[in-house]
């Protein structure tokens, strides 16, 4: 199961039921579990941190955008935070089993349903950002809401990503991201008369002024004592030890020693882990070292692909072959993400850089789809089998439960043609991929695009099989047709994958 973390802020702290209400909106929607909420008064604002399944976080954060928007009015709206919308930012923060690529096309997908839903125009930001200039919040956020009335649209970095071309009247704009985990961590130098060289040092550890990337620190006397704050936006770039190290040593050169230091709010494991690994100087360590974490994911995991198997074998009739042929395609889309990501970066294909990125979030958004449709190909089947169960003991009866299977059956035949369609799109980057990425991955872009065929053909038959059943055949011939032109688009996608593979193979 991939796990997401939002963490949205909305410009309200002053009125705790409208907190309350926000927090009710997201919670209400099934998988989200709220782990913490946060107001302050003097900001006006409040912060909202929840996890949910990848299927269903963004569902929750337009809960809580939605019910924002209804209760903020930015007009009469004043505190110390800077803000430009009633929601004002939504991160996604990848956890366990997820990755950058899938918080980038969440946010894509949440921004466009903002704009379309609720008519805010919004911006992507941080690793989302569609511009340079927009992958710094301050930047996006500059000017306020007040400012962003003025200015929206007349230049390109004020153009929306999505959404009207003019701040919503009471709501504003929002702000949506992809970005690491952030790391609030506090390191405390002794007595508030150490307070001039907390800043010297926060000073040196600030990365905007020339010392760690990704660390913004700040000098502060909290209850008599001298405190440097950092906030650690990028903890895989810049991990925790590291700035520990660093605070330490410009500290002592300063004679000062730190007393200790504080987590504020949550904190990665995996940082914990890393911090542990180098103070004892542990050599090939891993998470899956890990007890706690081997026992989790065996239990609490999702269902492990032997159990998927299982469940298959089994003589029950679902998971069938259109929820396998679902997962056939999330595994080539899994596979063509990979190899994108092993060309990002690499100085050979610096020339492909930006279109393999695309190609990750694409083939990231493509994964989840297919992943969804492996549970909603077997819940479609469960509907026709509930409407063969009717009773039809007489006319009038038998009438309802002739157009009940019909409904269901076509509902039972769109599921697979978006499967068949998600593999047709997920074959057209495996030949990307193959052509233009990492050439030491093409055996692996070839295999993506033939799971890909078998996920469009296995995906066709299950619609061509109930369109077949219906009483009348007309509503499913449009159905029918489209699958058989994806499977050929599809089948011709994967010929020039293989060649190119094959090509590759015959040097080696």
């Amino acid at each position: 199961m991939k796990l997401i973390e939002c963490v949205p802020n909305f410009s309200e702290g002053r009125r705790p039921d409208v907190v309350a209400a926000i927090r009710d909106a997201i919670a209400g929607v099934t998988g989200a579990h709220i782990l913490d909420t946060s107001a302050d008064a003097s900001h006006n604002r409040c912060v909202i941190t929840f996890v949910a399944p990848i299927d269903v976080v963004a569902d929750a954060a337009f809960a809580g955008i939605r019910e924002a928007q209804r209760r903020i009015d930015l007009t009469t709206h004043s505190g110390e935070h800077p803000r430009m919308g009633a929601a004002d930012v939504v991160p996604f923060i990848p956890l366990d089993g997820a990755t950058m690529e899938d918080c980038i096309a969440l946010a894509r997908s949440l921004g466009e349903r903002v704009g379309r839903e609720l008519g805010i125009p919004v911006f992507l930001y941080e690793r989302a950002a569609t511009r340079p200039d927009r992958e710094n919040l301050a930047d996006v956020r500059r000017g306020e809401f007040e400012g962003l009335r003025t200015e929206i649209g007349r230049t390109p970095q004020r153009v929306p990503d999505f959404g009207p071309g003019a701040v919503h009247p009471t709501a504003g704009a929002i702000a949506i991201g992809a970005r690491p985990f952030l790391v609030a961590y506090n390191v405390y130098l002794g007595p508030a008369s150490n307070m001039p060289v907390a800043k010297e040092v926060a000073k040196s550890v600030r990365g905007s002024v020339g010392g760690l990337k990704y660390v913004k620190g700040l000098g502060f006397e909290v209850d008599g004592q001298a405190q440097v704050s950092m906030n650690l936006v990028d903890t895989e770039k810049t991990p925790l030890h590291q700035a520990y190290e660093m605070v330490k040593m410009e500290a002592e050169a300063r004679g000062v020693t730190p007393t200790w230091s504080e987590l504020v709010g949550l904190v990665p494991e995996r940082a914990l882990f890393d911090a542990a690994a180098r103070h004892i100087r542990l050599r090939n360590f891993t998470p899956d070292m890990v007890l706690e974490r081997k026992v989790r994911t065996a239990i609490a995991g999702g269902e492990s692909l032997s159990g998927f198997v299982g469940s298959v074998a089994s003589p029950n009739p679902t998971p069938g072959g259109g929820s396998v042929a679902a997962h056939a395609g999330a595994l080539a889309a899994a596979l063509a993400q990979m190899v994108a990501g092993l060309t990002i970066g690499k100085k050979k294909y610096v020339a492909v850089d930006a279109e393999m990125r695309e190609i990750a979030v694409r083939a990231a958004a493509l994964g989840n789809d297919l992943a969804g449709l492996v549970a909603r190909d077997a819940a479609a089947y469960a509907i026709v089998a509930a409407a063969y169960k009717l009773p039809a003991d007489d006319e009038a009866q038998q009438r309802d439960k002739t157009a009940a299977i019909d409904d269901a059956l076509l509902h039972a035949a769109v599921v697979p043609l978006e499967t068949a369609r998600a593999c047709a799109q997920v074959a057209e980057l495996a030949l990307v991929v193959a052509a233009r990425g990492n050439t030491n991955a093409a055996s692996d872009a070839g295999v993506a695009a033939l799971l890909a065929e078998a996920g469009c053909v296995g995906a066709s038959y299950n619609v061509r099989i109930n369109v077949g059943s219906l009483s009348h055949k007309a509503p499913g011939a449009a159905l029918a047709a489209e699958a058989r032109v994806l499977v050929a688009r599809t089948r011709e996608l994967v010929r020039r994958t293989t060649d190119i593979a094959e090509a590759a193979l015959g040097e080696h």
